[in-house]
């Protein structure tokens, strides 16, 4: 049994020997990877150099590739709607209910939006946004103009966009995850870069369904505390719309305003 464990002792230095040996007879070969498996097993890495180990994947990085997988499948979304507006000057908060529509095809994006209360109608087609107000009969036309990209970039915000292409205007930060009408949904703080869109819109928080990588919820605040806080259900993604879902259904007496 002694002679035995002698032999396996002495058997194990020489190997270790061997590989000793293996590993000065390579000089040529600067990396761990360049010497053979049993040399490196036995010498270990802390004596030899080797690759940094890649950076873990972070929360952030996480749900911005969950949006980016959607963005490129993306081609239409439709959700209930419930939209408060609070006004930090009177504090008080108005709710509007209703029904939201997008659509990217061909380079083209669009989107509607029906209030059913109070009763009010917005589409966006083309770089022209109307609001049409059935009570008054009248539609207020806008023209986005040298701003078409960055209002079409807006609107896709949460449906359609690229996560990482909101890094290129604004500072991104993961503020954890929240539970929003039963998903878990990883918030986003959204900071703009620019004082242009700084004057108007102070910060952005998104709410990112991780299984569907789309907004559940959103909230807009303004310079002075105001914000639009946007809650979406019932959201189907890339399914037929309706025929008549961007066209508005006004009467042969409106009035159409530019403004």
């Amino acid at each position: 049994m002694i002679h035995h464990f002698k032999l396996r002792a002495l058997l194990l230095r020489i190997v270790v020997i061997a590989c000793l040996l293996t590993a000065t007879a390579w000089p040529q070969f600067e990396s761990a990877s360049a010497l053979p498996f049993i040399s490196r097993r036995i010498l270990g890495f802390s004596f030899l150099p080797q690759e940094p180990p890649l950076p873990p994947v972070t929360a952030l990085e996480r749900v911005l590739n969950q949006m980016d997988a959607a963005a490129r499948s993306f081609t239409t979304t439709e959700a209930s709607l419930v939209w408060d507006r609070y006004d930090s000057v009177i504090k008080e908060t108005d709710t509007d209910k209703g029904r939201i529509y997008f659509r990217r095809q061909g380079g083209e994006v669009e989107m509607a939006v029906d209030l059913t209360d109070p009763d009010k109608h917005v589409r966006y087609s083309a770089g022209k946004v109307q609001v049409y107000v059935p009570k008054i009969d009248e539609v207020d036309v806008y023209n986005t103009g040298k701003n078409r990209d960055a209002v079409e970039s807006f609107l896709l915000i949460g449906f359609g966009g690229s996560g990482h292409d909101l890094l290129k205007s604004y500072d991104v930060k993961f503020l954890g995850s929240e539970t929003v009408n039963g998903i878990a949904a990883g918030k986003l703080e959204l900071i703009p870069k620019s004082d242009r869109l700084r004057n108007n819109i102070a910060r952005v928080l998104l709410w990112i369904d991780p299984a569907r990588g789309i907004s559940v919820q959103q909230q807009l605040f303004e310079p002075g505390n105001n914000y639009r806080l946007a809650k979406y259900s019932d959201i189907k993604i890339n399914q037929k719309l309706p025929e008549d879902a961007f066209k508005l259904k006004t009467t042969n007496k409106t009035q159409f305003v530019s403004k």
